[in-house]
């Protein structure tokens, strides 16, 4: 399935309500290549290959990139994952509605990356990213940097917070 993705992306030193009454996700995911990318993703108990364009092909930049993702069974799963790049990368993504059919997917991750927290909020179109202002308790902007892109924090053997 084709899909272009805009989204942003905010740090979070600190989510100001419960969690509990929100969709849970309980992501890992690992990535074969980091350019252009390429990843495996568990989902719950859903499986997918991922690849995204890379960034210097027309119509890609650091909010808006082509997105192609296919379904796996999870023996495949497993045995693509042995095949990564760098760290697994394991987080819970909690999905909340806010304005105009949005929502914060916001990602706690776990292991060697915590206490990382990043919130990232999906739209239609590039202009409606821009235009967005983020809640008050959205933290610094880094939809431009690299350093916050799940690729790098997986196969940069030197990332840390």
């Amino acid at each position: 399935m084709e899909n272009r993705e805009i989204e942003r992306k905010w740090l979070v030193k600190k989510v100001p309500f419960e969690l509990d009454g929100y969709e849970c996700l309980e992501i890992e995911q690992a990535y074969l290549s980091s350019s252009p990318t390429v990843r495996v993703r568990k989902e719950n108990d859903h499986f997918y290959l991922t690849y995204k364009a890379a960034r210097n092909t027309p119509g890609n930049n650091d909010i808006s990139h082509e997105e192609y993702n296919l379904p796996l069974d999870e023996r495949t799963y497993l045995h693509l994952r042995k095949k990564r790049d760098g760290r697994l990368i394991t987080k819970k993504r909690y999905v909340i509605p806010i304005e105009n059919s949005l929502k914060i997917e916001l990602d706690i991750f776990e292991g060697d990356i915590a206490p990382l927290i990043l919130a990232e909020v999906e739209f239609q179109s590039e202009e409606e990213a821009l235009a967005f202002t983020g809640p008050e308790w959205f933290g610094e902007d880094v939809s431009f940097d690299r350093r916050y892109k799940n690729a790098v924090m997986a196969t940069d053997e030197n990332w840390k917070l």
